[in-house]
């Protein structure tokens, strides 16, 4: 027996099959599984149904591809629910999320540079207070923010979903971990000996270091407004209410799931489908184009800056 069996031995044993491997991997295989059934199997349905008529799409395979003359039809028909509502929903949601990403960032990102490296009286009570508001849930801030709101006069107008949705205290609380951790303060302090105002410092110094928080922060602001529902329902309902209200609505006009609307104007499941994927695509598009800041941000807290 030479060496080199010898060697090759250890390698063999080593690369068998042993039981704890074997549980380990159909673990993962049924995990795997399960994330399938559950979470990819739906999305393939709902990007498939708006190329199916309403009956093919109850009768024909679930992720068979119907036609994109079908697909027209069902666009056109969202188009004209209640001569192009849709859109009206869609630009109302566009134009409370931007409004309100670009209050937050304002907001949030200078609140968190100010926690994390500037010295000032009841700092550490301003942080506290950040972090037990943002375990709070939004939907219970919901009528005291509409009582609130009421006694101003400002149900139905646009600054009553606008204010609420800039109220990020999550977003100033990853703000003032990434400066905590990623932004050295012996850089800062080098631009104030050289002769540097503390806005210049934030501006000039903090700011650029801050792409990726600043990234991160408004992604989630976007999503989470985006995708908002309660408090859009309650300030401003009807023509003003934003794309997620308007697909309540649109559900409401389905015949299958609400027998009472079908003497009126109806939408069929196709166009249902058609008009959730509509809602969902500016939030994938955003995330397409941002994932790399998303990525550094949210890796930014591992290093010391």
């Amino acid at each position: 027996m030479n060496a080199n069996s010898l060697a090759v031995r250890p390698a063999a044993r080593s690369s068998a099959m042993t039981p704890r491997r074997w549980v380990t991997r159909a673990l993962v295989v049924v995990l795997l599984a399960f994330f399938v059934v559950f979470f990819a199997l739906p999305l393939v349905w709902l990007l498939l149904a708006p190329t199916k008529s309403p009956l093919a799409l109850l009768t024909d395979n679930p992720f068979s591809f119907g036609s994109l003359g079908t697909l027209a039809e069902n666009f056109q028909a969202l188009s004209e629910f209640q001569n192009g509502i849709v859109w009206t929903w869609l630009a109302n949601a566009a134009f409370y999320t931007g409004a309100a990403l670009v209050l937050t960032l304002v907001v949030s990102i200078p609140a968190g540079y100010a926690l994390a490296l500037v010295d000032f009286k009841l700092r550490r009570t301003l942080l506290i207070v950040t972090l037990v508001v943002m375990l709070i849930p939004n939907t219970a801030l919901v009528l005291p923010i509409f009582l609130e709101l009421s006694a101003v006069r400002l149900i139905g107008n646009p600054l009553a979903v606008i204010l609420p949705f800039s109220f990020f205290p999550f977003g100033v609380y990853l703000a003032y971990i990434y400066f905590s951790t990623s932004v050295s303060r012996d850089l800062l302090d080098a631009a104030r000996i050289d002769g540097a105002s503390e806005f210049r410092v934030f501006w000039g110094v903090a700011m650029p270091l801050a792409a990726p928080v600043i990234a991160l922060v408004g992604f989630f602001n976007f999503v989470g407004n985006w995708n908002n529902y309660f408090l859009p329902f309650v300030m401003v309902p009807g023509r003003r209410a934003p794309i997620q209200v308007g697909l309540a609505e649109l559900l409401s006009n389905v015949p299958l799931f609400n027998p009472t609307s079908a003497g009126s104007v109806t939408i069929e499941l196709p166009t249902l489908a058609l008009a959730t994927i509509v809602s969902v695509a500016p939030v994938l598009i955003i995330f397409l184009f941002s994932q790399r800041f998303l990525v550094e941000g949210m890796t930014a807290g591992g290093t010391k800056g």
